[in-house]
């Protein structure tokens, strides 16, 4: 199976994602999103990156949050999701332990 990424630039980046340059600059300080190459002085982005900043416009349109707000939000939502896993797992466990006694 062949994975492929799409990359987009900044201009392209804001294109597909609707943030102005302003507020992609403010959410990849903020940690919401990392580019591919941050060291570059011309940023690229791939297709995950614009799926994550379109759930944070989600976000904000709906709870009305200002970015450092969406930041700590999507960072809750990743370890309540994380959290879940670990305790499906321990279930998961518990109950091959019990079906062995």
């Amino acid at each position: 199976m062949v994975s492929v990424t799409v990359t987009f630039t900044v201009s392209e980046f804001c294109l597909h994602s609707g943030v102005t340059r302003d507020d992609l600059s403010e959410i990849v300080g903020l940690g919401v999103v990392e580019p591919r190459n941050p060291q570059e002085p011309e940023w690229l982005f791939d297709d995950l990156a614009l799926l994550r900043v379109r759930r944070a416009q989600r976000l904000r349109q709906e709870l009305e949050l200002d970015w450092p707000g969406i930041a700590v939000a999507l960072e809750l939502m990743e370890e309540v999701k994380r959290l879940n896993k670990e305790n499906h797992q321990l279930h998961q466990r518990l109950a091959q332990f019990i079906s062995h006694l």
